[in-house]
């Protein structure tokens, strides 16, 4: 009985969307970019409702008069953006794309622009500053004492005010320094109390905070000064924008490369269609892109084959990628120091294939993704992740039949596997099994519950269990009977 009360109690604070909001929805979508939110109404009504209470106001028309006034509109426009963009952040988040810039993509472009010593790189979407910071941190590196010789900019750009005068800052909690030990974090932080630590000014020399819509790129209103990067990382922001503005924004943000450029896109936005528009470039555990041609390239040389660069000082921790649960591998016993990514090799599998296969999917390369995936299993068929991972490439293989066995092959194995759960739902309702699609995505959500909401799920590139919750809670809200005409 107390449920029941807790549910009516939430059904009266939550009011039904007004008359208003789809006009309101659409002009965001419309200033924004957010595609993410086109069908998620609850979600998106529920970040508008905080900014009705905070400004007063009763409904969404009201609200949308706000937003057009000359004087109070602006302002109130990066209130709301700041409410329904997404700012978590870590230092050297993803470990495998960090290895991959500190041993090949950062060294070769160093030793090929070391004629003209200029250097530019661009954090597109940088939310508080962390990216751009741990670029900085790579750069001192490599650098060492060279790097006061060099002409150097790092440019973080992020449409919420609020993630700018954060990074501007440059304090960070310990959630964002969560993969540091206390040795690492002394090198690179100071002490500001027993919860913050400020970037040291070293690696806050070279790196600048400026507001800017990646929409911009697109409409001719973009600075003229956002041009010959020598590196772009674009990560973790796409995922928000129409399909089809994806590809207009990566073509853009590839005119702003110099010739010989390099790109980074997170693990889970990368689309067939950019190894058209770009040179592919295989790392160990990541895709990069290269401007050019659509011709896959091998990977830049390794350090050692580059000309010879001052010694660095110090290295930087870098996280290691998510360990694999435990298999019966020959292996030594680690040495003291962090041991980074390696590339796949043959007394790696099937552990190694897990990355390959991640290479495979986000270069588009689905077919050979599924290859690996069967080779893996027969090495490992008792990995619930492989499963999880076959399943999700064989649905974008258009067989969704025996993506819907994987996937429960992976639940057989791990039935805490919350995104598991969560993309059979999606398999399913998009096969109009209702039913059992919801019921696998309230498994999911429960298991997300069970879950403190800033924890990141396994194999979910960075979604929270509150992410994954809010998204449940829009898809089940989705698929109501009224929606589907039931």
């Amino acid at each position: 009985m107390g449920g029941l009360g807790l549910m009516a109690a939430r059904a009266v604070a939550a009011p039904l969307i007004d008359a208003g909001f789809p006009q309101l929805k659409s002009r965001i979508i419309e200033r924004t970019g957010h595609f993410y939110y086109q069908d998620k109404d609850d979600l998106l009504w529920e970040r508008v409702r905080k900014r009705l209470r905070a400004t007063g106001l009763p409904d969404s028309t009201r609200y949308l008069t706000l937003l057009d006034d000359a004087i109070s509109g602006p302002a109130e426009w990066g209130r709301l953006e700041a409410e329904i963009t997404i700012g978590e952040t870590f230092f050297f988040r993803y470990a495998e794309q960090f290895t991959a810039l500190r041993d090949t993509i950062l060294p070769e472009i160093i030793a090929r622009k070391s004629a003209t010593r200029r250097l530019r790189i661009w954090s597109a979407g940088c939310s508080t500053g962390a990216e751009a910071f741990s670029l900085s941190i790579l750069v001192n590196e490599i650098l060492g004492k060279s790097l006061e010789d060099w002409r150097i900019v790092i440019l973080g750009t992020d449409i919420n005010d609020s993630f700018l005068k954060a990074a501007r800052q440059a304090q960070f909690g310990k959630w964002a320094l969560r993969s540091m030990p206390p040795q690492e974090r002394e090198r690179y932080f100071i002490g500001i109390d027993k919860d913050r630590w400020q970037v040291r000014p070293e690696f806050r020399s070279i790196v600048r905070f400026e507001r800017h819509n990646l929409l911009s790129l697109l409409d001719g209103t973009s600075p003229l000064e956002l041009t010959e990067f020598d590196l772009i990382l674009c990560r973790n922001v796409l995922i928000y924008f129409h399909p089809d503005t994806v590809v207009e924004l990566v073509g853009a943000l590839r005119d702003r490369l110099t010739e010989d450029g390099w790109m980074l896109l997170g693990h889970a936005e990368p689309n067939p269609t950019f190894s058209t528009m770009m040179q592919v470039v295989n790392l160990p555990g990541t895709v990069a892109y290269r401007h050019g041609s659509g011709a896959a390239t091998t990977p830049a040389p390794p350090v050692s084959q580059l000309p010879a660069l001052p010694p660095p000082e110090w290295k930087p921790f870098l996280p290691p990628p998510k360990p694999a649960e435990p298999v019966k591998a020959k292996r030594q016993a680690p040495p003291s120091a962090p041991t980074l990514p390696k590339a796949p090799s043959a007394s790696d599998e099937p552990d190694a294939l897990l990355e390959e296969i991640r290479a495979r999917a986000d270069a588009g390369d689905f077919a050979a993704a599924d290859g690996l995936c069967r080779k893996a299993l027969a090495e490992q068929p008792l990995d619930a992740r492989l499963h999880f991972y076959r399943g999700l490439v064989l649905r974008e293989l258009r067989r969704p039949g025996e993506s819907e066995k994987s996937f429960l092959n992976s639940l057989y194995l791990d039935k805490s596997f919350a995104m598991a759960h969560y993309h059979l739902g999606l398999l399913l309702l998009a096969d109009g099994r209702s039913g059992s699609g919801r019921r696998s995505l309230t498994n999911a959500a429960r298991i997300a519950a069970t879950m403190p909401g800033d924890r990141q799920l396994d194999e979910a590139d960075g979604l929270t269990a509150k992410d994954l919750r809010d998204l449940v809670r829009a898809h089940l809200a989705a698929d109501t009977p009224a929606r589907r005409g039931g």
